[in-house]
């Protein structure tokens, strides 16, 4: 067996970009990551193989020995891993490819999904938050649980919920007691720049390390959650919106069926194509257009008066 073998077909994609490419800026680009992710995954590569891929300190970017080995594995690994995976793709016909970005939570609509049609795979893919796009336009999903904004052109999508944001700070910090602050709270402090939140691991440690406090989305400060870091609601910050998002053109009964999934109508709902193509149990009969409840009903020697005709006691005002 080969002993790289065990590595991440993911991570490995990623070292044979910057090991093909010799450039870490021109790689992450290509990769639609970010530059320090690229580097802090190689890093922990080069930590968990106890040596170095890449010459220190060598410009242009070269790699040792070590390095050259590893990428002439990667690439035996990473065209097996491709072949499995259009092996599993073409054993399950139908499957739905449904990819989401960090914070988002998929497992009661794949649940659901299962239950429903259970002879249809869903495969789920996690994705960075800059991927979805790429992912959907290059067909490595059909559609994904996105985090706007992203450009939309060609793209139908549905609203889903609204994320309220969050400051992190240090526990012992004093924003740490109080339930909700304002940005007016936050004038006097030194905040860093969230807005990629693929790097949310790295923001943490940094506010952690006292270099400034960060505002995210309040799934990533869930997801990022450390016992040394605190996070609390800012009212009055802009909140963040998930929409699930998929290409016009590739709209089918698969997109149709996980619409009505994630937006929870039933299995027999009529908007769903297999609710309208279900027929009508046997033996169900079809309720009287007419019908209609009786006036009144009449009491047993009540001299014909309906028994509904009993009046309310009125309540006297006192003079």
């Amino acid at each position: 067996m080969n002993r790289f073998s065990s590595i991440d077909v993911e991570r490995l994609r990623w070292f044979a970009a910057v090991a093909e490419e010799l450039h870490f800026a021109r790689a992450a680009k290509a990769l639609h990551i970010s530059r320090q992710r690229l580097s802090q995954t190689v890093i922990e590569l080069e930590d968990e193989l106890g040596t170095k891929l890449f010459v220190p300190g060598a410009s242009p970017t070269e790699l040792t020995d070590d390095g050259r080995e590893l990428l002439h594995a990667a690439r035996e690994l990473i065209v097996r891993a491709e072949s499995e995976s259009q092996e599993q793709t073409s054993d399950a016909p139908g499957a739905l490819r449904v990819g989401f970005v960090p914070g988002v939570t998929v497992s009661k609509w794949t649940r659901i999904w299962s239950e429903r049609f259970p002879d249809t795979p869903l495969q789920v893919v996690a994705l960075t938050a800059a991927d979805p796009l790429p992912a959907l336009q290059e067909g490595r999903v059909d559609m994904c649980f996105v985090r706007l904004p992203i450009d939309r052109d060609g793209l139908s999508a549905i609203p889903l919920y609204r994320e309220l944001p969050v400051v992190v700070v240090p526990k012992e910090h004093p924003i740490s007691l109080f339930t909700e602050v304002r940005l007016a709270d936050l004038d006097d402090e030194k905040m860093q720049d969230a807005s990629d939140i693929d790097e949310a691991a790295v923001i943490f440690e940094m506010v952690a390390a006292g270099v400034g406090q960060a505002i995210v989305p309040h799934s990533i400060a869930r997801l990022h959650a450390r016992r040394d870091l605190v996070y609390r609601t800012v009212a009055d910050a802009p909140d963040s919106e998930i929409v699930l998002a998929w290409p016009t053109a590739n709209t089918n009964d698969l997109t149709e069926e996980f619409v009505g999934v994630v937006r929870g109508r039933s299995e027999r709902s009529s908007r769903s194509p297999s609710g309208q193509s279900q027929p009508q149990k046997p033996g169900a009969a079809k309720k009287p257009a007419s019908a209609k409840k009786p006036a009144a009903t009449r009491k047993p020697g009540s001299g014909g008066k309906p028994a509904a005709a009993k009046k309310k006691p009125v309540k006297r005002r006192g003079r």
